[in-house]
């Protein structure tokens, strides 16, 4: 099994278990704000209004993690050589002051952290401006935003 491979079981792990984490947080949510014991006792009394909100925005999170696990089930990352600049896909290391940062351009999940072998991995998603800027760089190209340089792309 390549890295590439390795790191996306890793994804796919990650997210599953972030998904049954949060989806029983928010049935447990519903339950609180649908509980007939939540009724407001006066008017300043916002328990239940707020057991909804919660509940609503958790279950907004449950259906974009739910999206993200449907993309990377199905999900393969291309290859890239020395001489290919960043795509879809890459995995991108940026030499950085204090040492290296490693970013994987992909569909959905942005901002996730995981840990592969020795590499701690940011998942960056299109509506990242770093995306953005990794998108088309190649070896060596300096970026200004997080000051550095690509050092590999795979």
């Amino acid at each position: 099994m390549g890295m590439k491979e390795g790191l996306i079981d890793v994804i796919r792990k990650q997210l599953s278990n972030q998904l049954e984490s949060l989806t029983r947080a928010a049935m447990e949510s519903q339950e609180a704000a649908t509980d007939p014991d939540s009724k407001a006792e006066s008017k300043y009394d916002t328990r239940n209004l707020e057991a909804s909100y919660l509940a609503e925005g958790q279950a907004r999170r449950v259906e974009n993690l739910t999206m993200a696990v449907r993309i990377f089930e199905r999900l393969s990352l291309p290859d890239y050589s020395a001489m290919s600049a960043a795509g879809p896909g890459a995995l991108v290391e940026l030499k950085v002051r204090d040492g290296s940062n490693w970013y994987l351009l992909v569909p959905a999940a942005g901002g996730m952290e995981v840990v592969h072998g020795e590499c701690h991995i940011t998942l960056l998603s299109p509506e990242s401006p770093l995306y953005q800027q990794l998108l088309g760089c190649a070896l060596d190209q300096v970026l200004d935003g997080p000051a550095g340089r690509v050092r590999s792309i795979l």
